[in-house]
């Protein structure tokens, strides 16, 4: 057994700053699950908090917004049901919250979390079949209308992870909060967007975080909402946000896009964009220059100083959807690359 959990009623965790690597929007999917007579196992890992509607009926009972299944009956001690979730990229994770928002009177009053590394692009019968896995959240007890958080002590990578309940009944959200990987294999000599979650960056800081999370700006694809985006609250002094990536790694960057898209009466006035080597001075990449609403900006950058972070500075405040960071790792970006990944194994 590798991994623990901590009692849902402590502090909230730390990991819960990292992205969940589980959340559709970032490419994951539930690909598999025994049953899910009264509620679809896709909304486990829709990123919006679970809604409810009273006496709100379809043909199979009352309609929730979570992964619900039928009662078992005349089951065994360790009988339970079951879903596989394959993360959006190979990662390390920190935590899993399952949250049973909605759910009182039919949530399963026991869980267990697995986790496996597979290559390639399994079958669900495969995974469901043939595949090894290893517990990172013991079975544990949990409370209903809850977000029930533990806590994962693994170094491990994994691409998929199995959620059981014991022995049925509904959940509302899967969270899996972690760290992705990048895959040497395709790092090698090929440019990348070195902030994007899918390759293994990361937000480290940020000044506020009021109304969405700055985990938004490194998502795969195109926001299709304000909602998908960064966006801080109004500021009434005379600072300005900021939010600071770690980068997929040691790299050059040659080309930068700030996309405000759907940002029209809140997008920033101005932005600048920072980079720095993980031992030196924050240099400028990007010199403050005008922003306009709803546009996806593309910038050339031409400093060939190569950073492991990046801070983008928005003047005064306001809301971003995508960042993205073009470049090219280093030998020794590449070389930290492989052996992060090795380690992981």
């Amino acid at each position: 057994m590798i991994g623990g959990a901590q009692n849902p009623s402590q502090t909230q965790p730390h990991f819960l700053s990292l992205p969940d690597l589980a959340a559709r929007p970032a490419g994951g999917a539930v690909v598999w699950a025994n049953d899910d007579l009264f509620a679809e196992r896709e909304n486990l890992i829709q990123p919006r908090p679970a809604e409810f509607r009273p006496a709100t009926f379809g043909h199979k009972g009352q309609i929730y917004d979570g992964w619900e299944t039928r009662r078992r009956r005349g089951v065994g001690p360790d009988d339970c049901d079951s879903a596989i979730v394959r993360l959006a990229v190979p990662g390390i994770v920190g935590g899993v919250v399952v949250d049973t928002a909605w759910f009182t009177g039919n949530y399963p009053p026991q869980i267990s979390v697995e986790a496996a590394y597979v290559e390639g692009y399994p079958s669900a019968d495969d995974l469901a079949r043939t595949t090894e896995w290893t517990t990172i959240v013991e079975r544990s007890d949990i409370n209903g209308d809850t977000r029930n958080p533990f806590k994962v002590s693994s170094s491990r990578r994994w691409t998929h992870v199995r959620l059981s309940i014991y022995p049925d009944g509904g959940v509302a959200r899967l969270r899996v909060h972690g760290e992705g990987l990048l895959n040497p294999r395709f790092a090698t000599g090929m440019p990348l967007d070195l902030a994007a979650l899918e390759n293994g960056a990361r937000v480290s800081a940020c000044s506020n975080m009021f109304y969405s999370s700055p985990n938004n700006l490194l998502l795969p694809g195109t926001a299709k909402t304000m909602g998908e985006g960064w966006e801080t609250s109004r500021r009434r002094d005379n600072g300005n946000d900021w939010v600071q990536v770690q980068l997929a790694g040691h790299g050059v960057l040659t080309a930068a896009e700030l996309d405000t898209s759907y940002f029209i009466g809140n997008a920033p006035g101005a932005a600048r964009l920072m980079g720095r080597d993980a031992s030196g001075d924050w240099f400028e990449l990007l010199p403050t220059t005008a922003l306009q609403p709803d546009t996806r900006h593309r910038f050339l950058l031409s400093e060939q100083r190569p950073v492991t972070e990046a801070r983008l500075d928005i003047y005064p405040d306001g809301g971003m959807a995508r960042l993205r960071l073009f470049g090219r790792l280093t030998d020794d970006g590449l070389r930290t690359v492989k052996e992060r990944w090795a380690a992981s194994a």
